[in-house]
């Protein structure tokens, strides 16, 4: 037996204005997407910002439907927009922001299990790591250089291919 150990790094910065330039555009980015998302049943809005190598930035935010689990996150949204109108071009970066209606969000809120297999795909497609920016509506920052530090050990087309 071998025991394997897996170390998540995060940067905590304390609020958005302590990002570079570009980290703050994509967040703003991503703040915008949220303030447009449709999440009349949870009241939970969520925005998510892709940069693609090009500079084209894709937004998305959840939509939700009174018939669950038909809605999507921010996340998967902004994703296969990306995907469906710019095909083939990598996704460097990912910036995503949560609020709620009932609540404070003031704490970075991260990706769903089903968004970071989707982002695991898009990484791999991309042959890099993506960078991650996670916040609430106010507070602090947390960025992860590569879904490696969200989904260490995650399912990908290499577990499809079998030798005969």
């Amino acid at each position: 037996m071998q025991e394997r150990e897996f170390i998540t790094r995060v940067k905590e910065f304390d609020s958005i204005d302590e990002l570079d330039s570009g980290q703050h555009s994509l967040m703003e980015s991503a703040i915008e997407a949220r303030s447009r998302a449709y999440a009349p049943y949870s009241n939970f809005y969520v925005g998510a910002a892709v940069l693609l190598e090009d500079g084209t930035v894709v937004l998305g935010n959840n939509q939700e439907n009174v018939a669950y689990p038909s809605g999507l996150c921010a996340e998967r949204t902004a994703l296969f927009a990306a995907g469906a109108n710019f095909p083939g071009k990598a996704v460097k970066k990912i910036a995503i922001s949560a609020f709620s209606g009932d609540f404070d969000v003031n704490s970075p809120v991260y990706p769903c299990g089903a968004c970071r297999q989707v982002m695991s795909e898009y990484e791999q497609l991309s042959k890099g790591n993506m960078e991650i920016l996670m916040m609430g509506a106010t507070g602090k920052v947390h960025v992860v250089e590569g879904l490696i530090n969200i989904l260490p050990v995650a399912f990908n087309a290499d577990n499809l291919k079998r030798k005969k």
